[in-house]
């Protein structure tokens, strides 16, 4: 059974997820749902892995953020500039040898493969982002499917935490 479980976590994917609209019109459930997210406030990002649980909440939440697979790159990006550790100290390459990890690349490195779930470090669980630079392409009220912003987006994530960050 654990080398069932440890291959499962091994073949996740890495899902970077940003919140792009505001929920106070919300309903009761979708509202919940970006609470367990951690994604209270427009432009704040999370990095989970591809678990149904967490795919479920996503397309519950769809018209209030868009995701996608996560790079190695966009998720080192991330943590080198806007990573925090719980107490809101910025994430260093000092700091990450206290989580167990040589440097931010390895750590990124094994967030990407699935080693190690990234909420369950002690860090927080949110990166706060800039809005885009030059603006949202799309409407943020339109799927991304249809020329607009929200939903499920695929590698192109990576485009928009790069104008992000």
């Amino acid at each position: 059974m654990s080398e069932q479980t440890e291959t499962q976590t091994t073949q996740c994917k890495c899902i970077v997820a940003v919140k792009i609209r505001g929920s106070i019109d919300a309903g009761r459930d979708a509202r919940a749902t970006l609470q367990m997210l951690h994604l209270n406030r427009t432009n704040h990002a999370v990095i989970i892995d591809d678990r149904p649980a967490f795919t479920g909440m996503l397309r519950r939440v769809q018209n209030y953020v868009t995701w996608g697979e996560a790079s190695k790159e966009t998720v080192l990006l991330l943590l080198k500039e806007r990573g925090k550790l719980v107490g809101g100290r910025k994430l260093t390459e000092e700091n990450v040898h206290v989580l167990g990890f040589n440097s931010l690349e390895e750590l990124a490195q094994a967030i990407v493969k699935g080693e190690v779930e990234y909420w369950k470090l002690d860090v927080q669980p949110v990166f706060k982002l800039h809005p885009p630079a030059k603006g949202y392409k799309g409407k943020t009220k339109r799927s991304f499917s249809s020329g607009g912003e929200s939903g499920y987006r695929g590698d192109k994530i990576n485009e928009l935490v790069k104008r992000m960050s």
